[in-house]
């Protein structure tokens, strides 16, 4: 799996902040899952996954900012895998072939001040291009890039984070996510980030002082983005992507069912979830090059959800703020000093 992020800010374009994610997968594609929990999701080909219809493998998934008009950035992938003969072959030249790309959209129309801003096909063959040209084992991008961009996670910044893990028997499973959660990721007593609180080390606590200056400034930060939006005050339309991928040989109900489970990853990290303005959705994504052991399916349903957790917590930490004409989101490290 190569993941790639193309991206549009202010230094680039004023009234910008928005960008999208692309998960590659290797030749051939993947095995794939999907679960959508939230209210309002907006997505595309998910329909493909359902273990019922025909399509046994997948070759991208993109996740993208945008809201419904950025399911265009999808069709930018598609074009690129085209032309590189990717995807389900439909005729006798082997130039015949339909990629199959699912794709999710979060909201964050109007976060750099345009409205019209939002990812197209363009950027999403800008996406899938940064992916295709990344070496196997790079580090991801984290932070304000790809689908993170313009990303907001309770008033705060959100952004891009990933996270992975090595079973005992040498599965690996990992996690690339876009946190933009109409819930909180900050415990409103101790600023502690709730994802943290699922890790086995004792998480770091802000002083009460850092954490009562931290909600004064966020609660500032709210009311002048409130005023910037000339007085109205929104629902908040908001929505978390992530990506599931493994090289173990998955089923395509299986690949199902580990999407579901790590939805319990998204609900340890922020709360509330699932809500009626999020689109929660996961992808999970499976290559087929290590068959699991007898029971070591549940390691991995459980890996997938832990990993999850600490994706959605790196993306936090990883944000940096925004100050701009759609309004003032100040980052955790911003309110909270962590480095």
């Amino acid at each position: 799996m190569r993941i790639g992020h193309a991206q549009r800010a202010a230094d680039d374009r004023p009234g910008w902040l928005t960008g999208t994610t692309v998960v590659l997968a290797p030749e051939g594609g993947a095995v794939a899952g999907v679960d959508s929990r939230g209210g309002a999701p907006g997505t595309r080909e998910t329909d493909a996954l359902d273990p019922r219809n025909v399509v046994e493998r997948i070759h991208a998934v993109v996740l993208t900012g945008g809201s419904a008009f950025g399911l265009d950035s999808a069709s930018g992938v598609v074009s690129w895998l085209e032309e590189q003969g990717r995807g389900v072959p439909v005729g006798p030249d082997p130039s015949q072939v339909v990629p199959v790309v699912p794709a999710a959209v979060l909201f964050d129309l109007g976060r750099g001040g345009d409205w019209r801003a939002r990812p197209d096909a363009a950027l999403g063959r800008e996406a899938v291009e940064d992916a295709a040209s990344a070496e196997p084992g790079a580090p991801v991008r984290q932070g304000n890039v790809g689908a993170g961009t313009g990303a907001v996670v309770g008033g705060m910044k959100g952004g891009t984070g990933t996270a992975s893990t090595v079973l005992a028997s040498g599965v690996t499973v990992g996690a690339v996510t876009a946190v933009n959660a109409a819930g909180m990721a900050v415990h409103p007593g101790t600023g502690v980030l709730y994802g943290e609180l699922w890790d086995d080390r004792p998480p770091p606590v802000p002083g009460e002082s850092t954490h009562t200056e931290a909600q004064r400034r966020l609660a500032q930060a709210r009311e002048e983005t409130r005023q910037r939006s000339a007085g109205v005050l929104r629902p908040p339309l908001n929505t978390t992507l992530a990506v599931i991928a493994t090289d173990a040989v998955l089923t395509r109900a299986q690949a199902r069912k580990a999407a579901g489970t790590a939805h319990d990853g998204l609900a340890r990290a922020v709360r509330p979830v699932h809500l009626m303005h999020d689109g929660d959705t996961v992808f999970s994504l499976a290559t087929g090059e290590r068959a699991l052991a007898d029971g070591e399916f549940n390691d991995l349903l459980a890996a997938a959800a832990d990993a999850l957790t600490r994706a959605m917590v790196k993306a936090v930490l990883a944000a940096e703020g925004v100050d701009g004409p759609g309004g003032v989101f100040p980052s955790y490290r911003d309110l909270y000093g962590r480095p």
